[in-house]
């Protein structure tokens, strides 16, 4: 009998530690794998200051007029990927024709009409996506374009502040990562399960801590 009640007791512990293990371990493994997307835009952000830094000391008065003389938005956005499709490994193919649809961190969709609202996508050669967009009624002082990079591609989550972060482009070259000039209050309120996510693109630039 009490050789009985040891085995009831053993496989009652062994089914805990088991139940323990299988819940800590995705923890563990989300953590890890959002560090390195984390790490891997801290990468992307760093190539892209090069980038735009070297385009703009290159930019001539031809490029302005383009840009200028151009008749829509999404003309001036295919002359914007156009002058950084070598850069980032993309080709004129590479548009993505896949579903894609982009969530905020609160698990909501990025809807048509939203800011951070994209309309095309492009895959690279390493399977990250791209898009840009314009950004209306610019000024100086403003950002001219938007890009949003999701570093792991069509592999899930496909959501801002977890895999997908961004950058605004102003019409000097200069960039800056999508929430700079927030508080950090209001960085740690977006960056969190119940905001957008968006200003995490910022947020762990300055060395924020993810949360799960």
């Amino acid at each position: 009998m009490k050789k009985h009640h040891w085995k009831i007791e053993y496989s009652i512990t062994v089914i805990v530690i088991f139940a323990m293990v299988m819940l800590f371990i995705p923890a563990r493994f989300i953590e890890s794998k959002e560090a390195s997307h984390i790490s891997v835009w801290n990468e992307i952000y760093h190539k892209m200051e090069y980038v735009f830094s070297a385009m703009n000391a290159h930019a001539d008065s031809d490029i302005a007029k383009g840009f200028k003389n151009a008749k829509s938005n999404a003309a001036r956005e295919t002359m914007m990927m156009n002058m950084v499709k070598p850069y980032l490994r993309i080709s004129s193919q590479n548009e993505l024709h896949k579903k894609y649809t982009p969530l905020y961190m609160n698990g909501s969709k990025v809807a048509a009409g939203d800011e951070y609202y994209f309309e095309r996508f492009y895959l690279t050669s390493n399977n990250r996506i791209v898009g840009i967009k314009e950004v209306k009624n610019h000024g100086i002082y403003q950002p001219a374009f938007r890009m949003l990079f999701d570093v792991n591609g069509l592999s899930r989550p496909n959501t801002w502040g977890k895999d997908i972060f961004g950058m605004n482009i102003f019409v000097d070259g200069k960039i800056s990562p999508l929430g700079a000039g927030k508080s950090i209050d209001e960085l740690t309120k977006d960056c969190s399960e119940t905001g957008t996510g968006v200003s995490c693109s910022y947020y762990y630039r300055i060395g924020g801590d993810f949360k799960e």
